[in-house]
């Protein structure tokens, strides 16, 4: 709070900050700041924009973005307009309480923040509601129910933000089919170049590629495809070995190799698991 200028909170462990265009300053630009607290931010109206992680996050409809304790955020090198809340609170704050270990289920807390969720406007008064809610809970006496109570409303922010996240990718799924079909051409490059001699593709560096972060990719394809992204990446060397199996020469150990497993047993095992048959199996299938 001193660093925005804030007035000290009335709970040392939770806070919610209102803020406009007139009251917030976010510090020179370029600075980088790590929170010890998570954060939950409600814009109703934003431009300019926040750098976090190698994204930016940058929409002027607003919508909510959620920051874990120790994640980096870049101030802006623009000048901002901000309408909305901020909610803080510490991990000690949840200690005792199951929600301090479910909070790690939300994958919203790993995005980038350009993967922030995007509300309608019945959602955004969903949203202003809990909100207010909480202030007005903080605005009381603190006595012997207090945490129990703000507990239960961070439970319920968080979980119509999580059905609002499923929501979101199924209402994005042209957007959605376009990042599969980019995903797929990534793959059929890799299986087709020497690269995969190396090595199998990993989950990052096929995010990394698509410029999105693990944790969305992951969610993104569950929700579309049913299977996460090392299981697709999976599915894709199957495929490739069946091909490469079903015609030529290659014994099942050069076949292993060519397609990135150090350990020939490595490959049998992931074959077996995904297909039900050895591949030695599976060749002696065609035979």
């Amino acid at each position: 709070m001193r660093y925005l200028k804030q007035p000290s909170p009335a709970h040392p462990l939770i806070s919610i900050m209102q803020y406009n265009s007139e009251n917030v300053q976010i510090g020179t630009p370029g600075d980088r700041i790590s929170l010890d607290f998570y954060k939950v931010s409600f814009k109703t109206s934003f431009s300019g924009k926040i750098k976090y992680g190698q994204s930016h996050y940058d929409f002027e409809d607003g919508g909510l973005a959620f920051i874990a304790p120790r994640q980096i955020v870049f101030t802006s090198d623009t000048k901002e307009a901000y309408e909305g809340y901020s909610l803080f609170f510490h991990p000690d704050f949840l200690r005792k309480y199951p929600l301090m270990n479910t909070i790690q289920q939300y994958g919203f807390f790993h995005y980038s923040t350009s993967e922030a969720l995007f509300l309608s406007a019945k959602e955004k008064k969903v949203v202003e509601a809990l909100f207010n809610s909480i202030q007005e809970e903080l605005n009381n006496n603190i006595d012997a129910f207090s945490q129990d109570i703000l507990i239960t409303q961070i439970e319920q922010l968080l979980a119509v933000s999580n059905r609002f996240y499923n929501r979101q990718f199924i209402t994005q799924r042209v957007v959605n089919n376009d990042l599969i079909a980019r995903m797929e051409k990534i793959l059929s490059d890799y299986f087709a170049s020497e690269q995969l001699r190396e090595g199998l593709p990993t989950v990052q560096q096929i995010a990394d590629s698509l410029h999105v972060s693990p944790h969305y990719l992951g969610d993104m394809l569950r929700s579309v495809t049913g299977q996460n992204t090392q299981q697709h990446i999976h599915s894709k060397v199957i495929e490739k070995a069946k091909e490469m199996l079903s015609v030529g020469n290659l014994t099942v150990a050069e076949v292993a190799y060519q397609l990135g497993f150090g350990q020939p047993q490595s490959f049998n095992k992931l074959f077996k698991r995904k297909t039900g048959v050895t591949p030695m199996e599976y060749r002696k299938s065609f035979n």
